[in-house]
């Protein structure tokens, strides 16, 4: 099952949050393009810092009966954190649905896209014209 299109569309809002324009851009591409892979329920909420969210919770409530009624529920899209920059997994579209997966069994395997936030841009910093002076005497 791939993630919807409103899926995509969702991360995008959210992400332009914490993100620049371009950044949202490129990270979107990159979960559009990445390739399905599964993890732990319970991983993903440690990797994300995030808190289980109540089984009374009205979107995990909706996402509960439809996994009740046999329908699978849509990948979670996630953008890596990292532990250098003390940036925690981010979870772009499908917090619920993980939360949903959690209550169900904590060991459950999400299928997930993941994606990695670009590299940071170095621009140089520009020198003083010749013949100026960097302090008045």
């Amino acid at each position: 099952m791939n993630p919807a299109p409103h899926d995509f569309e969702a991360a995008a809002d959210y992400l332009t949050l914490l993100f620049d324009e371009p950044t949202v851009r490129g990270v979107v591409r990159r979960l559009r393009t990445a390739t399905i892979t599964t993890k732990k329920a319970k991983d993903l909420l440690r990797a994300s810092r995030l808190e289980l969210l109540p089984v009374d919770d009205h979107e995990l409530v909706r996402d509960l009966k439809k996994v009740k009624k046999g329908e699978q529920l849509s990948p979670v899209l996630l953008v890596r954190g990292g532990l250098g920059g003390d940036r925690p997994l981010t979870i772009a579209d499908g917090y619920h649905r993980i939360c949903a997966s959690y209550h169900l069994d904590e060991d459950a395997d999400i299928p997930c896209r993941l994606a990695d936030l670009p590299p940071p841009v170095v621009r140089p910093t520009p020198r003083p014209a010749k013949g100026t002076s960097r302090a008045r005497r």
